[in-house]
């Protein structure tokens, strides 16, 4: 029995150790199994797509910044600020996430607190609401260094804080959209900013840069404005817009998840270059009196607008280029248009026909080619016939005996094409070419109108008949500038500027095209021109030899220039109106030795341009305004006596 014993206990345990020894095995097997899946899936990760990840992980945990280039400013001749970039603050917000944040932060308060589950689910959205309440109603508060015009709910549970445009109620719609980014507030001040940011989670205060037109409506047809993302819209903001722009800097930063920058991993920083500088020719002072004198002579004259261009006489550089109903940046801008006013520039791109002002060219090309003189007797009857056409004076009369100076002191038609028979087609083109007509002057602002002028080949018989006394063609305020510029002058026609220079940020000055020079006529014939024209303002108590700018002289000084009166087409019969003109001036103060070139442009006056619609049917009043105000200004010495000229020989 003992040795059936002893084999009975023995064989139990050998059993046991082949159960153990399989249940070893196969978790040896599940263990090499897993650790096999576990290599396999280790070398996916780190081999097949571990560049894939490394690149996914460095984009989620790398931020690139964008530095914002400082816009240049635009300033005036004497460097008075016509434009200028201000920094502020965007404040931000990603409503949908602020909301999920929101709504963490409010749970994990409850169960601190020891709300239970139910408590919570039934309470969150309430008190998520009311911290975007509380959001919408102090936000305008502390923007408005507390000036609020309301504040607290009303009746029917909407915000009512408001400080000027800041609505509590816009905010608190915003904080409500569906959307990852809105706009609260823009144009806030950076210290009020970083308060609203380190008050309330989930506000953020975005980098933005506000321009500043510090002068209004002064200048801004042709300064212009930029949008609202900082890009040139008109005017010199338009057409310099690569010079004043700048160049944005950048850098790349690795963040912690959540969102705190990782020290020592700034990289790749370009810094920003800030916008050039850009100094114009323009007198703000001149500026700003010319653009009040043409507003009170629209409204006094009752025209549809009015537009002035000052030169110096010898730079051709524009100190004053003025219209009316110039918008202001500054204030409601839609409701401005609505009113009628803008951002054009028409002095240089709307065109009109220039009327008598433009005799002057047939004037010079006639002494030019020495074919007449001021005191040259003609006689003129009251109309001509040319090709067919048959052109009267403005005023009856039969055969008188005008001098050359009295054909254009007095505007005669009839006189003025005598003398452009003389010079002929083909001569009188080519002093239009010379004096740039038909052409754009190249000044530096956007969408300058080359005007209208018929080329020779397409003139028909009347065409020659209408250019000479200033109908046919069309310019621009600044063209008929240009033309007496270039006989204020001596004869040397150069392109207008409204550039002075432009400096980079490095205060280097950077490089610019000179303005074209071109000889028209010649020294004498500019000298003798510019002072037969004082005829106009000649004023003799008989009238025989009074100009037809009589009573606008300035005692002391010798004036010279032109008016003129040019018919409108009438849209609906394509005919000349009997009853629409555009009335014209163009002079030069003083005559004797020229300093300055006034053009000057109503668009149907109904009435004189001085108080109360006295003044004559003539923008000459508005010139003597202008003159008067630049001679004394500047202190220009008196002009020496000078003998009238007579204009109707006896």
């Amino acid at each position: 029995m003992g040795s059936t014993a002893r084999s009975a206990s023995s064989g139990a345990p050998r059993g046991q150790q082949n159960i153990t020894s399989r249940r070893v095995y196969v978790l040896a097997l599940i263990f090499l199994a897993v650790a096999a899946l576990l290599i396999g899936r280790l070398f996916w990760v780190q081999v097949v797509i571990g560049d894939e990840l490394r690149a996914q992980a460095h984009e989620q945990r790398s931020r690139t910044y964008v530095d914002r280039a400082r816009r240049g400013d635009i300033v005036d001749r004497d460097g008075n600020k016509l434009a200028y970039t201000m920094q502020a603050r965007s404040l931000t917000v990603s409503p949908v996430q602020l909301r999920e944040e929101l709504k963490e932060q409010q749970e994990l308060q409850m169960r601190i607190d020891g709300l239970s589950a139910d408590d919570i689910a039934a309470q969150v959205d309430a008190r998520v609401e009311d911290t975007l309440r509380t959001m919408a109603n102090e936000i305008p508060g502390m923007i408005g260094d507390g000036e609020v015009t309301s504040s607290g709910d009303n009746a029917s549970g909407e915000p009512t804080a408001q400080v000027g445009k800041v609505s509590a109620k816009e905010i608190l719609d915003k904080l409500h959209a569906d959307t990852t980014y809105e706009v609260l507030v823009r144009n806030v001040d950076p210290d009020v900013a970083a308060k609203v940011t380190e008050k309330f989670h989930g506000i953020a205060a975005d980098h933005q840069d506000i321009r500043q037109y510090p002068n209004g409506a002064v200048g801004e047809n042709i300064v212009g404005k930029v949008s609202a993302d900082g890009e040139g819209q008109f005017g010199l903001e338009a057409s310099r817009d690569a010079d004043l722009n700048g160049i944005d800097g950048r850098s790349t930063e690795d963040v912690s998840a959540d969102g705190q920058s990782i020290p020592g991993t700034l990289r790749d920083v370009v810094p920003a270059v800030g916008g050039s500088r850009v100094e114009l020719t323009v007198d703000l002072n001149l500026q700003t009196y010319v653009q009040q004198v043409l507003e009170q002579a629209k409204a006094n004259s009752l025209a549809k607008q009015a537009e002035a261009v000052v030169l110096d006489a010898h730079t051709g550089e524009v100190l004053a280029m003025a219209n009316t109903d110039t918008i202001n940046p500054n204030g409601d801008v839609e409701k401005q248009i609505k009113q009628g006013k803008d951002f054009e520039n028409p002095a240089v791109s709307h065109p009109f026909e220039p009327g008598s002002v433009a005799k002057v060219i047939t004037a010079a090309a006639a002494i030019d080619q020495g074919l007449t003189d001021p005191s040259e007797v003609h006689q003129v009857p009251g109309s001509i016939d040319m090709a067919g056409v048959t052109v009267r004076d403005a005023w009856e009369h039969g055969v008188m005996p005008y001098t050359t100076a009295g054909i254009f002191g007095k505007s005669s038609n009839v006189g003025t094409l005598q003398l452009a028979q003389r010079l002929g087609e083909e001569r009188y083109w080519d002093y239009l070419q010379r004096f740039g007509i038909g052409s754009a002057t190249g000044i530096e602002l956007p969408n300058e109108s080359e005007g209208l002028l018929p080329v020779i080949e397409q003139w028909s018989g009347g065409t020659f008949a209408n250019l000479p006394i200033g109908q046919g063609m069309s310019w621009t305020a600044l063209q008929m500038a240009s033309v007496y510029q270039t006989l204020a002058n001596d004869g040397e026609r150069i392109e207008p500027r409204i550039i002075a220079k432009v400096t980079g940020p490095d205060g280097e000055e950077l490089p610019r095209e000179e303005p074209k020079h071109t000889r028209v006529v010649s020294p004498e014939t500019a000298r003798t021109t510019v002072d037969m024209f004082r005829s106009a303002f000649q004023q003799d108590p008989t009238g025989v030899n009074s100009g037809t700018a009589q009573g606008n002289g300035l005692e002391g000084y010798q004036l010279s220039g032109k008016t003129g009166t040019a018919q409108k087409v009438n849209p609906e019969t394509g005919a000349y109106s009997q009853s629409a003109y555009w009335i014209t001036f163009a002079g030069i103060a003083p005559a004797d030795n020229p300093r300055f070139v006034v053009a000057i442009m109503l668009d149907e006056p109904q009435r004189g341009v001085l108080h109360g619609g006295t003044g004559g049917q003539s923008a000459a009043p508005v010139f003597r305004q202008i003159a008067s105000w630049m001679l004394s200004r500047e202190n220009v010495p008196l002009s020496p006596p000078a003998e009238p000229y007579v204009l109707q020989a006896q």
